[in-house]
């Protein structure tokens, strides 16, 4: 049972990690790390073309070598968008990328649904090793699940009622300060995701 509630906190903490969860990149975010790189590759061609001085010739060239990164790492889109001319990447349509992908880009998994895909996985885990310790364990982290879903629909709720009454928010903000340290803390973060 031990090396079993090992191998979930490893679980866990490769899997969740502190703020290191984020989506695979998206096609708008490939979008614009391609068009990231046409434009770097262009400002870098008309500032070694222009007349400018060394440092700018050269902080530009280094922007078209970093973009190369950026769009190695996020993987080319399906359909690559229009970035021939400097007009095209000047587009509206590009700043519509970019700010598409900006907003993408702060996303972050929601909490719940991690935390439900972790306990399915401690569930799945469980059952595969079987005997009564595995069964045990599977009642144990199938319950875990019902309270987290429970516990995220009563904080939707009460912020649903807060929402709708001055009356029932002054009673929770009298409740919020007889609470623990450690509890306001949790439903704080809670509240946030």
């Amino acid at each position: 049972m031990r090396w079993m509630i090992g191998l979930l906190v490893m679980v866990l903490v490769f899997t969740c990690g502190c703020e290191s969860l984020r989506f695979a990149p998206g096609e708008v975010q490939k979008e614009n790390a391609y068009l990231h790189h046409r434009t770097a590759q262009m400002a870098a061609a008309e500032a070694r073309e222009s007349e400018v001085t060394p440092a700018l010739s050269e902080l530009t060239s280094l922007c078209e070598l970093q973009s190369r990164a950026f769009m190695a790492d996020y993987g080319l889109p399906q359909v690559l968008p229009a970035a021939e001319t400097i007009d095209d990447v000047l587009a509206e349509s590009s700043r519509g990328i970019a700010a598409a992908a900006l907003s993408r880009s702060s996303m972050r998994p929601d909490v719940w649904d991690v935390t439900d895909g972790l306990l399915e996985l401690s569930i799945a885990v469980a059952g595969i090793i079987g005997g009564a310790y595995g069964i045990r364990a599977s009642r144990f982290f199938r319950r875990a699940r019902e309270k987290s879903k429970a516990l995220h629909e009563i904080i939707e709720g009460n912020e649903l009622l807060k929402q709708t009454s001055a009356e029932a928010a002054a009673a929770f903000k009298t409740a919020h300060k007889v609470q623990s340290p450690k509890t306001r803390q949790i439903v704080t973060e809670l509240k946030n995701t």
